[in-house]
């Protein structure tokens, strides 16, 4: 199925309006980019949870309506409910599915991370071999292919770990790489959280993909009090990291290993200050320009 993308560059004030008008218009997802990035690969792409700010001062916002919307009648009803906006900021072009399917074809080939554990596209038949561990993945239009700095200390921090028959929660699970990773690695049962919903169709799909379905809980925050597990993983965002410290440490058992990221490098002292109070022998591991916090359950 195609899609109509509609994009706008505003700024950092007016992205909460304008985020909310696109919804109310019936986008069927938005996503924010750095409008101030001189390459593509400085891009850096998000999608904050509801409430939350961007970390840029001018901010590009894409959003996705079904094939055939009437652009015009978008133009209008933006104009109507926000009327600072002038046309000439709104762009559109067709996106066909081929699109997105070639992007991750082209983009993500195997990928290792650690001594035993690796991604795979869902289009490429890994070969048999007992010593590797192999997640199948398609990503959606979810965050979380392997990729990403923060992904790959997520998912070397798993592979570093004695998993077997363990429990584990990992909050803002994404495409569900590092719980589904987890699972193939020994853990005996997972608990994914993600205040998307399209992140959480996705995290489904790549489970049965990969054959633990049975074994991966999928919940959206306001729908689950945790039971304390034991390992926790969260790759989000500094802002919520901080905010939901008391709730991260609600989820694990005394003892159990905890790792923690999507940290850019200036930010974790702050991070550090803050889990001190429940986790203790913290250290930090840094990739390019993002950070991994790590640590033990009090």
């Amino acid at each position: 199925m195609p899609w109509l993308e509609l994009s706008l560059t505003v700024r950092a004030e007016q992205q909460p309006r304008v985020e909310e008008a696109l919804d109310d218009l019936g986008a069927l997802s938005i996503t924010l980019q750095d409008a101030d990035a001189e390459t593509p690969d400085e891009q850096a792409i998000f999608e904050p949870g509801v409430g939350e700010l961007p970390l840029w001062p001018t901010i590009t916002l894409n959003a996705l309506f079904e094939d055939g919307t009437d652009r015009r009648g978008l133009t209008e009803a933006l104009g109507e409910l926000l009327p600072w906006l002038e046309p000439d900021q709104l762009a559109f072009r067709d996106v066909a599915d081929e699109d997105w399917e070639r992007a991750w074809m082209d983009q993500f080939k195997p990928m290792q991370f650690g001594r035993r554990l690796w991604i795979y596209p869902w289009n490429i038949e890994p070969p048999a071999d007992d010593e590797n561990v192999v997640v199948r993945l398609d990503p959606g239009l979810a965050f979380g292919s392997g990729t990403h700095p923060t992904t790959d200390l997520c998912l070397q921090w798993l592979d570093g770990l004695d998993l077997k028959g363990k429990t584990l929660v990992d909050y803002g699970c994404g495409s569900g790489i590092l719980a589904i990773a987890a699972l193939k690695l020994g853990a005996s049962s997972a608990v994914g959280v993600d205040n998307d919903p399209q992140a959480l169709t996705a995290s489904a799909d790549n489970a049965e993909r990969n054959g633990v379905a049975e074994r991966l809980a999928l919940f959206l925050p306001e729908d689950i009090e945790p039971e304390p597990a034991d390992v926790f993983i969260a790759n989000i965002l500094a802002g919520p990291l901080g905010e939901l410290a008391p709730t991260f440490a609600a989820s694990a058992r005394p003892g159990a290993p905890f790792a923690i990221s999507g940290i850019l490098n200036g930010q974790q002292d702050e991070l550090l200050a803050r889990y001190a109070e429940w986790f203790e022998d913290l250290r930090v591991d840094i990739l390019e320009d993002w950070v991994r916090i790590s640590g033990v359950r009090k």
